[in-house]
This record gives structure tokens, C-alpha cells and sequence, in this order.
């Protein structure tokens, strides 16, 4: 999902310079929604993670 943040910021750019406004703003929002909604996903999934009590490492039990 950041990589079409960035790709967008970069046609937004290119856009920009050479003139073409429409794109360059159309590119822009859509790369402010998808990074906003890229937040919400992980904030999601973090809040879920904590409540679940979950880690990112499986836990290794010791062998007797």
C-alpha cells in the first residue's frame, strides 16, 4: 500500500511541473486516501493484536 503512496506522490510531482493540474491533484488525494486508510488498517490490526495478546514471535517451549 506505501508503494502507490509513493508511486501517486511521484505522478502528482511530475504532473505538477510539467502543467497538468488535474492529474497532479487527482494523484495527490488519492495518495492522501490510501495512506490514511494504510493508518486505519494498521491501527486495526495493532488494537486487534494487543487485545488478542498476541506477539509477532511464536513462543518456544523448553524441551525436557
Amino acid at each position: 500500500m506505501l508503494g502507490w503512496i509513493v508511486i501517486l506522490l511521484i505522478v502528482a510531482l511530475i504532473g505538477g511541473v510539467l502543467g497538468f493540474t488535474g492529474i497532479a491533484g487527482a494523484s495527490n488525494e488519492l495518495a492522501k486516501l490510501i495512506f490514511f486508510v494504510a493508518i486505519v488498517l494498521f491501527l486495526i490490526s495493532a488494537v486487534v493484536g494487543l487485545v488478542r495478546g498476541r506477539t509477532s514471535f511464536p513462543r518456544k517451549h523448553p524441551v525436557n
